[in-house]
This record gives C-alpha cells, structure tokens and sequence, in this order.
C-alpha cells in the first residue's frame, strides 16, 4: 500500500498538485495519465522520493520496498549486467557486497564469523540463493541473451540498457512498483512477456505510458492527473476514455431525460464488463466493474485535437507500383528488389525491427531520397503527404505558428489559420509562439495540421505517435480509421496498428512478408513466425 496524503506541489508561482489524496493498494496495477506536462513523471518521482512535496506526505506500508523503473541509463555503466539487475533490490545487495568483502579478508576474526553468520541468515531470507536464477530469467524475458549478463552496462546497445533497467526495477519481487513508460524500446515480444508478468504481479503497480494497448492489458485502475488533482477510475483505459466520452456527451445533452441517461449508462457499463473477460485481468477487472455506480462516471475536461483527412481528389484505380526497389544508406544496402503493388482502401503498416529500412522506403516514397534502382509508378489521380520521423528541417525559421501553418494552406485569412490552430489545441497568445521553439509534441500537432491542409488522399506517417500525449495519439487514431484511401506507417503503437492496418508488410534482410491481414492476426500465425525466421 502507498497513500499519497495532502500532496501539494509548487514551483515558483506554478501549482502543479494541490492537496492530493490518494491510496494505492496491493494486487491493482494504476495507470497514471494526464496531458503533457500535467506532471505524471513527477508524482512518481514524490511517490518514490526522490522529489520533495512542498505540503503533504507519502505513506509506505511497513517495510514495504519500492522498485523504480531508472530513467539515467548510465549509471550503472561501470557494473555487470547481471550485479545492475540484482542491485534493483538494495538490502539483498549490500548483503551480498559485505558478505563477499568479510569472506575475502585474509585475517577473518570471530567477530567476522559471528557477523556473516548473521548475513547468511539474513541472504536466506531474502531468497539470495535463488537471486541470479531470477535476475537471469528476468533478463532473458526482456530480451536479453546470456552472452550479455557478464557484459558491462557501459558495453551494451542503449535499447538493451533500458531493458536491464526494467529488469532490475521487476527484479526481487518489490512491493510497489513505479513504472514510466516501461515499454519505450522493446520489441512486441518483450511487451507481451511484460505483459503477462504484471498479470501475475500480487503487489501495487504504478504506471505511465503512452501505450494504449498495455494500459488496457495491465491496468485494474485509471489514476487521471487534471487541474492538479487526481481522480481514480475502476477499469482500462478504454473503459475511463468511453465512459468520459458518454458522460461529456449526456452532459451537452441536458434536455434528455435523467431516464434515458440512466438506461444508456447502464447498458455501457454491462457491455464493458462482458467485454472485460477478454482481458488478462478478467477475473479482478470485471468484480470491480459490476460495482461502479452511475455517480462513478463523470466527464473529463481532457481536449482532444481534431484530426480529420478529408482529400480532396479521389483516388483513381491506379495507386502505386513499386518494382525492384533497391536503396542504400551510407553504403549499406537496406532494401533489396523490393516489389509492392498497391490497392484502393490498403492501409498498410510497415512492422519489423529495422526502422531504417521503413524510415528509408518513406522518405524514397516522399521524394526527399533517391533510390539506387528500381522503378516508381503512381497513379495520375495519386497525391501524398508525409509525417517523417525527423520532422526538424521544417521548424528552423523563427515564423508564429499562423504564419507557418499559413505556408501550407490555400486559405491564408488569419481568421481560418486560427480557427484550424484551435482545433489542434493551440488557441490565444500561443498561437503567436515561435515555430523554432515548439516542444515536440507541438511540433507533430503542427506537421499532423499540415497534412490534413493537404488534402492528399494517400498518407505517410513514419512513427506519428512520437512526443504526442495519449489524447493527441487517440485523435489521430481515430482520424486514420476514417480515413478511407491510403494509409503507409510505421509505428510502435500496438492500439495503432491493430485497429488501423488491413494489410502488413514486413521488411527483412533476405525477403519480404506482404499479408492481408490484422495486426494481432499477423503475430499469432505460425506460419508467419516461420517466415519471419526466413527473412532475417
């Protein structure tokens, strides 16, 4: 258990939390979300202690341990893999380090003996004969071969960092355990095995993402940061995002009578709770939703941007044919006589770990890098638009943001510019603010604006929900799913991917896999596992 208790925050003359109460308990996994900068890392940094509330205290259940999930990725550069993962438990290693320093001295006394004795005792009860099974079985969930564990921390790739990270803070069974985003750089694998270990995890877990999809899979409960307080929701993600939805709608509707309300609230609360059974979290999830009352679901004041492509020109038969594309980078051959023919409606994403290759395709396709060979044919009706990973070129100049969208749109009244800023959540002075200067979420609202200025009816987007906040990921989301041409993309989002694609396409170094197919279909076959082995 963990009770944040009149939790209040300032910096300067900002408020950031202001007398928050708050009661985390064990066997519940919390998702903890908010706007950009609403401060969801920073609760976990006063839950943990690392930050100083100015009022308010953080209660710990007696000798209760709290795990963190560390955010400076070198500083265990200097120690072995395997000693990073175990230090996750600081009792347990300091055991281990004065237990090996007192068996090492050359003049061992009996005080030494009496003392290690104690250690011994002390090892035992902490599980310490089991601690490098565990911290290696951690490991090799996360991705991690055993070739690596002797390996310094200095020695590995930086994603591979991040992963010992996290199996250090999973490591010793902690009983509260404070994650933010866990799932930046793994793969679908490691996710998945993630996944299911906080599944089985019977303490208090604490969690920030951006993942929609591992909220859903992982969360029992909702903690939503606004306006410096925090309301906790029973259920997923999806369920606090349609419930806030359904009651911000009935409230706009006052003149409906309370009934009809009443009824419609009802029957969402029984259809999510059936849907719950499909959930790892079925069992815990669906008791705690058949108790929530009507009262329980309020509307959130969370603003969403408006995403909606609307092209301009229909597309005709002819869409796109890729023949025999090859294209290097620095030297090295990325892809190889790559062949694609392309249909009306095919939203394809583009899966696999070589984002260069993806990243490579997309920019060849939006004409800002050659090909080495090949042939490109699109069709005469065809227009495009890109989101590239690398959206910097387009914010050097010092433009406010009316004269920088103003670059993109037929309409260049200030009255139009303005109105479109404020349905993508800049409005006031901020749309007076320097493009140069913009965070990086901004900066992706912007690029999102000026694709939808475009009016294009076949879209690129090369990792889009990159620096957005959960609500400007759900709106684009949403925007895609509507969108009825074209769609390319390559993105880490499983909820994306899942719900937007019909076709994937997966780039290997020896071969390609082009399959009509769902997201989850895809990573469930077999016989796509087979031929995945095939192309790498």
């Amino acid at each position: 258990m963990i009770h944040a208790n009149g939790i209040t925050l300032k910096y300067n003359t900002r408020t950031l939390f202001e007398d928050v109460n708050i009661k985390f308990t064990a066997g519940n996994c919390y998702g903890l979300i908010g706007a950009n900068g609403a401060g969801k890392s920073t609760f976990l940094k006063i839950l943990s202690g690392e930050i100083e509330p100015t009022a308010g205290d953080v209660i710990v259940g007696a000798r209760e341990r709290i795990a963190v999930l560390k955010q400076n990725h070198n500083e265990y550069d200097e120690q072995e893999v395997l000693r990073t993962v175990i230090m996750g438990h600081k009792e347990l290693y300091d055991v281990m380090t004065e237990k090996d320093t007192l068996y090492a001295k050359e003049d061992f006394s009996d005080e030494d003996g009496i003392r290690t004795s104690e250690l011994e005792e002390r090892f035992e009860e902490l599980n310490g004969w089991t601690s490098e099974a565990e911290a290696a079985s951690l490991l090799a969930g996360l991705g991690i071969t055993e070739k690596l564990h002797s390996k310094l921390m200095k020695d590995l790739e930086p994603a591979d960092k991040v992963r010992v990270l996290l199996a250090q803070a999973l490591f010793g069974n902690p009983d509260i355990l404070l994650l933010d985003e866990p799932t930046n750089n793994l793969d679908l694998e490691s996710i998945s095995w993630l996944e299911n270990f906080l599944a089985d995890f019977e303490n208090t877990v604490i969690v920030v993402s951006h993942d929609r999809h591992f909220l859903n899979q992982v969360c029992t409960h909702i903690a939503d940061i606004d306006f410096g307080k925090i309301s906790l929701y029973v259920g997923n993600y999806d369920f606090w995002y349609q419930s806030s939805q359904l009651a911000q709608k009935q409230l706009k509707e006052a003149n409906r009578k309370k009934e009809e309300k009443i009824k419609e609230l009802q029957d969402f609360i029984a259809r999510f709770s059936s849907n719950a059974s499909k959930s790892r979290q079925a069992t815990s999830r669906k008791k705690l939703i058949d108790k929530i009352s009507l009262e329980d679901i309020k509307p959130s004041t969370r603003r969403y941007p408006f995403v909606d492509f609307k092209a301009e020109r229909e597309p005709g038969k002819n869409i796109l044919e890729i023949e025999k594309l090859t294209a290097s980078l620095d030297g090295e051959v990325l892809i190889k006589d790559f062949s694609l023919s392309v249909q009306q409606g095919d939203k394809i994403a583009f899966v696999g770990p070589n984002e260069s290759a993806k990243t490579l395709l997309f920019d060849i396709l939006a004409g800002d890098k050659q090909r080495d060979s090949g042939k490109l044919t699109w069709g005469e009706t065809i227009t495009t638009t890109y989101l590239p990973r690398d959206n910097s070129p387009f914010f050097k100049n010092e433009y406010s943001l009316i004269d920088w969208l103003r670059q993109y749109s037929d309409d260049k009244e200030e009255g139009f510019v303005r109105g479109f800023l404020g349905r993508m959540l800049f409005s006031g002075e901020e749309v007076l603010k320097k493009s140069n200067v913009l965070s990086g979420g901004e900066k992706v609202r912007c690029m999102l604006s000026r694709m939808m200025l475009s009016k294009a009816n076949f879209l690129i987007l090369d990792d889009p929900t990159n620096h957005l906040d959960l609500e400007s990921i759900t709106a684009l989301n949403n925007g895609l799913i509507k969108f009825p041409h074209v769609v390319f993309m390559n993105s880490k989002d499983h909820e994306f991917n899942q719900t937007v694609a019909n076709r994937i396409i997966e780039i290997g170094t020896k071969g390609i896999i082009d399959k009509m197919t769902s997201f989850d279909e895809y990573y469930a076959s077999e016989e796509i596992k087979q031929k995945r082995k095939e192309i790498y």
